[in-house]
């Protein structure tokens, strides 16, 4: 029997519908007792990660197969997202960050020595981190280390190592050192799982696709919020600029009409970025009309290249 303040979750890659129905059943054309457990990990992101870091330049990720990834999940089930999982994180592949920065994770992390290498990870680290903090639907799971982009996995005492404990911690140092883009990386996530918090989109409604744009590398989505049971909803649109090359200037992303202010964005110089966004800057939606595609409310942005911000409305 399981405890009824315990928490149960499948990691199961099986696809079986009910295993995270919340409940436990009597499968009657089986013949067996089940367990429904409350949530299920979504395993199949991390792994689509992996792939595209191991297989894809970065011009060629393709946005709309990552957005069917990132959403693949019944209704009545609760699933967790997850970037990285315990293949990359505790032993066997190697750490996104390990991905995206080979040897010079070593060498070229100090705020002071940056390169085009280092630039490119730490940008789109955060960036992995957030597209899927930002469609998960009942939870987010991190794998420690991963918060900070630690730079190697951990690997458990045993005869396989002749009983070594030197890969068995996290250097926690690495994520205090306010000289590494390694404490950049941790304020970033600290700052992302706030704003969950303050806006409770997880485990609430699905995303909603406004724009995608496999070219530019641009896609934008928005989640519905509870602000109580008076108020009704609110929106947050996120947008996330992938492209390796090019900044838009009066990008026109989809959105419902109204005043949005940004109130995140991961180019901000104290999560490693360059600045090239204004916090807090206010925008409005534009009303266009045309044959070809009707009436449309649109945002006119400026999205620097790798890139993720996120507006909510002020207007309800």
């Amino acid at each position: 029997l399981i405890s009824p303040d315990a928490v149960t979750i499948a990691e199961d890659v099986s696809g079986d519908p009910g295993l995270a129905a919340g409940k436990s059943f009597v499968d009657s054309e089986k013949g067996v007792y089940r367990v429904g457990f409350d949530y299920r990990f979504a395993m199949g992101i991390p792994d689509l990660w992996i792939k595209i870091l191991k297989e894809c330049k970065d011009e060629d990720w393709q946005l709309g197969q990552l957005w069917y990834e990132l959403n693949a999940r019944r209704d009545d089930e609760n699933t967790i997202s997850y970037a990285e999982c315990h293949d990359q994180a505790l032993v066997g592949d190697k750490t996104l960050m390990m991905h995206l920065m080979g040897e010079q994770i070593y060498s070229a992390m100090s705020i002071n020595y940056e390169t085009i290498k280092t630039f490119r990870a730490v940008a789109l680290h955060k960036m992995i981190r957030f597209i899927t903090f930002a469609t998960a639907g009942a939870g987010y799971l991190n794998f420690m280390g991963n918060e900070f982009g630690h730079p190697e996995w951990i690997d458990f005492p045993g005869a396989h190592n002749n009983w070594s404990y030197h890969f068995a911690r996290r250097q926690w140092s690495l994520r205090d050192n306010k000289d590494l883009y390694f404490y950049m990386l941790a304020q970033f996530d600290r700052d992302m799982l706030s704003l969950s918090k303050q806006y409770n989109f997880i485990g609430t409604t699905k995303g909603e696709l406004l724009h995608i744009h496999e070219t530019n590398k641009v896609i934008s989505f928005q989640r519905k919020f509870s602000y109580d049971k008076d108020s009704g909803y609110g929106n947050l649109i996120f947008i996330f600029n992938f492209n390796p090359d090019v900044s838009f200037n009066d990008y026109l992303i989809d959105a419902p009409a109204g005043k949005y202010q940004e109130i995140m964005n991961s180019d901000e110089l104290k999560y490693g970025g360059k600045g090239r966004l204004t916090g807090g800057q206010e925008h409005f939606t534009h009303h266009t009309y045309d044959a070809a595609s009707g009436s449309r409310n649109r945002l006119s942005l400026y999205i620097p290249t790798r890139t993720a911000s996120v507006l909510v409305k002020v207007d309800r």
